[in-house]
């Protein structure tokens, strides 16, 4: 697999704002308005800076969109006392940020927290989505690796005890993990695609908006019945690209949507959760050949 993009593939990228309901809505941008869309919905502890060399990639041919959710990147970040942090509500939002920019067309990108938001959205409308493009975005039981053992406790009940371990997700050295793990190369990795991600993690408050979206997410495995009955009815053109060697989201997550979805490409790459970080070139070729044939 190869991270070399064509140069002629690169467009400049433009940073915008929009008004949802109060908040401001920061997002990466690029394209022309009157192509076909691709929305790209981030993962945790990242924002829209995860796609920042993604975007110019695709933005020759694509109109690129990919917002900060509240509490995240340029976005606002209300307290946690203040907003609710629920993948209900963040999709919520999401939704109103794409009628109020008018894009309700586009293929659907997903990392990680991009799932249970960008799914919510799917099975709502399934008429806004092309095609899906699926990386490192959890949809099945079975994928749900071992690492998540420790969400159990929190997840029953929120304590200070239950709390704590969850808590050293936030950490810098957790953070750095997340990104590095099941590299092939984590030298060659760019650091401050990690330090980034912390430097908002770290800002006051922040650790209370996470840790209420890390409790909340106990009622993601609830609708994956909903949403494979999504993938059932609908049969959206699904590209799967995968960092095998996730620690939280395992190859037999991957290999599930094919039961609901035979006709998805799936593509196992030998990185780890940020696969982009890794094989940047090798998604953009998969995906520029990808969805001229089915987004």
């Amino acid at each position: 697999m190869t991270n070399v993009i064509p140069t002629q593939y690169s467009v400049p990228t433009r940073l915008q704002t929009v008004q949802v309901e109060g908040l401001d809505i920061a997002y990466r941008e690029a394209g022309p308005a009157d192509r076909p869309a691709i929305l790209l919905l981030h993962g945790f502890p990242t924002s829209s800076h995860m796609y920042r060399h993604l975007i110019p990639a695709l933005a020759d041919r694509y109109h690129v969109i990919a917002p900060d959710y509240p509490g995240f990147g340029a976005s606002s970040a209300p307290d946690a006392g203040s907003f609710t942090y629920s993948f209900d509500r963040i999709a919520e939002i999401m939704e109103k940020f794409l009628v109020a920019i008018g894009c309700t067309r586009f293929a659907l990108y997903m990392q990680d927290y991009g799932a249970p938001v960008g799914l919510r959205l799917a099975a709502r409308h399934p008429e806004w989505v092309s095609a899906l493009l699926v990386q490192n975005a959890n949809a099945y039981v079975e994928g749900i690796s071992p690492a998540f053992d420790a969400f159990k406790p929190f997840w029953a009940g929120r304590t200070p005890a239950t709390e704590a371990p969850v808590r050293a997700l936030l950490t810098p050295a957790m953070t750095r993990f997340q990104f590095v793990q099941g590299t092939r190369q984590p030298a060659a990795l760019e650091p401050e695609a990690w330090h980034h991600a912390q430097a908002h993690l770290d800002r006051a408050g922040n650790d209370l908006v996470q840790l209420a979206l890390l409790h909340d997410y106990r009622n993601n495995p609830p609708r994956y019945p909903e949403w494979h009955e999504y993938f059932r009815r609908h049969q959206p053109p699904t590209l799967i690209v995968w960092g095998r060697n996730d620690p939280f989201f395992t190859e037999a997550g991957a290999r599930a949507f094919l039961r609901d979805l035979p006709q998805a490409q799936l593509h196992l790459l030998d990185t780890g959760h940020f696969a982009l970080e890794e094989d940047l070139g090798a998604i953009v070729l998969l995906i520029r050949d990808f969805l001229p044939r089915h987004g």
